[in-house]
């Protein structure tokens, strides 16, 4: 295993009731944004128990953050913010409306051209504005990491940043509100998250143990819980398990000391700015072609999935290989999101404009051994038709 500092901040209050909590998380006197998307969490009663909770503050309301949120609606929230003198936010959604509040967070007190904090990935955020959140849809794992990502729909950029500041000082997780969540939406939520585990786990041995059967773990709860939350929306107990399986793929812990991919997002990025797919959708498709095209590279690690996740020990290593590529896009059509581009009305046309578009965010050298190339990227693009 490599040597790692593993660091979170974020106070979890997991379970049924647990909004009622952050009123005492939240500093006296504090003037509170609540930042959201639509209007599910009127529907759902989640943003009137949020604001029983903050009775005793001053709140302000910011609604209308998208699915791939855009840097354009962000900064009309740094506004009001610079207008109302708020000093704390509350994100109440899902990955993408906790994604837009740490971009918020973080240029709402940033010296310089915000959408810097996106060229430059982070890098020149030192401070944020505080922040918590209540989580409505697990797919993201944002609720406890320090990561994000927005879209500038001008330039057609689909861009990450990191930074220590943009930790959320503390995530509200009941699984209640994760009941009406269409389909759809918890399809996503399960495809996000096991691919999210698969980007740290599917690289090269490192004798990280630990955190190899914590990723096998994850993802073998994913594949028995994902399909019963399709049938059983309401079960308590699945939404329990699929939302902590969600945060944890993404909190940094399983991937401390291993080596991580990420090439499988940086691609499926460009396919979101240039089409608009789910993000979930994207990595769906990218994947399997990735797995595929990388093989070779990978090849421990895939015989290692292929035994400890889907139990496949007949034939020789290429067959086992193939077959666990072959289950993992079986998954993803089981929880009904699609695994081809063509199923998307996306031809090989595009494939130029893509290319063109990595390479100008600097995307030239992706994966773990920084060896997908624009070339390798053309050819995963091309086996994803």
């Amino acid at each position: 295993m490599l040597d790692f500092n593993f660091s979170n901040p974020t106070q979890i209050f997991f379970g049924k009731g647990k909004i009622a909590e952050i009123e005492g998380k939240i500093p006296a006197g504090s003037r509170v944004l609540i930042t959201y998307g639509g209007g599910s969490v009127k529907k759902n009663g989640t943003l009137d128990e949020v604001l029983a909770a903050l009775s005793g503050h001053t709140v302000f309301e910011f609604s209308g953050i998208e699915p791939n949120p855009t840097y354009e609606t962000l900064m009309k929230a740094v506004d009001m913010i610079h207008t109302n003198s708020i000093d704390f936010l509350l994100a109440v959604g899902g990955g993408s409306v906790i994604d837009g509040t740490k971009f918020i967070a973080a240029a709402a007190v940033f010296e310089g051209d915000p959408w810097e904090i996106l060229e430059k990935h982070g890098a020149g955020v030192q401070k944020a504005l505080p922040f918590g959140s209540v989580l409505t849809l697990p797919a993201t794992g944002s609720e406890m990491n320090s990561g994000a990502v927005v879209t500038r729909k001008s330039l057609q950029a689909k861009l990450a940043f990191m930074s220590p500041s943009v930790f959320p000082r503390f995530s509200v997780l009941d699984p209640e509100k994760t009941y009406t969540l269409p389909s759809r939406q918890i399809s996503n939520g399960v495809v996000d998250a096991f691919v999210h585990i698969v980007e740290q786990y599917l690289t090269y041995p490192v004798n990280g143990k630990v955190q190899d059967r914590f990723a096998e773990g994850l993802l073998l709860t994913l594949i028995e819980e994902g399909p019963k939350a399709l049938k059983n929306p309401k079960d308590y107990e699945v939404r329990s398990n699929l939302m902590w399986v969600a945060t944890l793929a993404l909190n940094g812990l399983i991937g401390a000391g291993v080596p991580q991919d990420w090439a499988t997002h940086m691609i499926g990025h460009e396919l979101t700015a240039a089409h608009g797919l789910d993000h979930a959708q994207t990595l769906a498709v990218i994947l399997p072609n990735l797995l595929s095209v990388c093989k070779q590279n990978k090849r421990e690690k895939l015989l290692q999935y292929a035994e400890r996740v889907w139990g496949i020990m007949d034939g020789d290593s290429e067959q086992r290989i193939d077959a666990a590529i072959q289950q993992t896009r079986n998954f993803f059509e089981q929880m009904q999101v699609k695994t081809r581009l063509s199923d998307y009305g996306i031809g090989k046309d595009s494939i130029p404009h893509l290319l063109e578009q990595l390479q100008a965010h600097g995307m030239n050298s992706l994966g773990e051994k920084q060896d997908v190339t624009p070339d390798l990227s053309r050819r995963i693009l091309e086996s994803s038709l």
